[in-house]
């Protein structure tokens, strides 16, 4: 009786420290929230401010429609290569799925949605790598990095149009030069503005920069990750067994999953998603940071990036992109100043931090029961994560506490 009455005491003990630690976290949440929040609306709010006088935050109903169009013809051809290609086997009814099937799984991997009405396993690795395709142009970073392309290729054209003007402009100026703004020149203490030339080259300049920025982050990505994947299956017995199983290629495998986790699409090439490597703590580990970096990180990852770039290059469009200002002077929403990226970093380590304990503490004899202490932490590590962004599970979501599900709703 003695023994049960002290361990009474220490779980009671255990039980409150752990509620005045999630209080504290929630507190903590909060505080950064209303801070984030705060900051965010002073900086729209001055971004309106310069609006009408530089054509921040006009909607151009042309590109909206060029990019709707895009999508449904993307999709349209996809659903086409998946007709078209040798299925594998028939769905679960034995029947070939039927073409609005194909369209809307189509329609699903260009926007990255994860939903489907077909089984993943009735795919050739030919009809796999369509979708691979979809899934790749439709993730948020490869369209911005397009938006890049076209606004660099923008820049250019107008620079190539305007230069004989702008060159014959300059030789009236020098011939009508005033005598004050000929000492001016040759002061070299004198504070004379940036010519609009010099500041168009400037953004001409930062935007290409940044374009192959982002094009380095996309590719290191896609590439390590499918090569660390791809070498996990190889090294791992079981995720290799499970492969063979489903008849399964190891690279199509990898490339799939590498690019469906990035673009936070959801989509794996087997029917049961992640579930059916719930002891692969290794591949889990390899899915997590792609997982953040095709989302919330990415500001962030980028934003690092950038000031790498800029302090080995000192190049001066890279030295401007790098300040607080980069964002206005290249046009591109994914690129923060440094307090909003560490205001990011800290508000998803510490949700993630809440759902990881509340997910073992609720679950930890329940949806997790039967795996080591490290496969059932791993497991939770992965389910908060994908409950913000890609979806993807190692359990079945049914099995799963009502107060789980709740907090991943809020948290999706």
């Amino acid at each position: 009786m003695d023994g049960a009455h002290k361990l009474g005491e220490l779980f009671h003990d255990v039980r409150r420290r752990t509620a005045a630690a999630l209080d504290k976290a929630l507190s903590l949440l909060r505080s950064l929230s209303k801070s984030y929040a705060h900051h965010d609306v002073t900086e729209r709010m001055a971004q309106t401010r310069r609006a009408p006088q530089c054509g921040v935050g006009q909607l151009n109903t042309h590109e909206y429609t060029c990019a709707r169009l895009c999508f449904l013809a993307v999709s349209w051809c996809g659903c086409i290569l998946l007709g078209d290609l040798k299925f594998r086997a028939p769905g679960g009814d034995g029947r070939r799925p039927s073409g609005i099937d194909l369209f809307f799984t189509a329609v699903s991997a260009a926007t990255v949605s994860s939903m489907s009405v077909v089984e993943m396993e009735v795919f050739t690795n030919g009809q796999l790598l369509v979708l691979t395709l979809l899934m790749l142009v439709g993730g948020e970073v490869f369209v911005s990095l397009m938006g890049l392309a076209s606004k660099w290729s923008t820049l250019r054209k107008q620079a190539t149009e305007n230069s004989g003007r702008v060159e014959s402009h300059d030789v009236t100026e020098l011939e009508m030069r005033p005598v004050a703004d000929a000492v001016d020149i040759d002061n070299p203490t004198s504070t004379s503005s940036v010519s609009p030339v010099d500041a168009k080259l400037l953004r001409r300049n930062a935007v290409r920069s940044l374009f192959f920025i982002v094009l380095a982050i996309f590719l290191t990505v896609h590439g390590l990750g499918t090569a660390a994947i791809a070498a996990y299956v190889y090294s791992s017995p079981g995720a290799r067994r499970t492969l063979q199983g489903k008849a399964l290629n190891v690279w199509t495998f990898a490339v799939f999953t590498t690019v469906s986790t990035f673009s936070n699409c959801g989509f794996m090439p087997n029917n049961e998603n992640m579930i059916a490597f719930p002891r692969d703590t290794g591949l889990q580990l390899l899915l997590v940071p792609q997982v953040l970096v095709g989302n919330t990180l990415f500001a962030p990852l980028l934003a690092a990036c950038v000031r790498a770039a800029a302090a080995a290059t000192r190049r001066p469009e890279l030295v401007e992109t790098a300040t607080d200002n980069g964002a206005e002077l290249t046009g591109y929403g994914h690129l923060l100043p440094v307090r909003r990226c560490v205001m990011l970093v800290a508000t998803v380590a510490g949700l993630v931090a809440v759902q990881v304990a509340m997910v073992c503490g609720m679950e930890w004899g329940g949806a997790l029961r039967g795996m080591s202490p490290w496969e059932k932490v791993s497991n939770a590590l992965f389910l908060a994560v994908n409950s913000r962004h890609t979806g993807e599970s190692t359990v079945d979501l049914s099995t799963l506490a009502p107060a789980i599900l709740v907090l991943f709703v809020l948290m999706m």
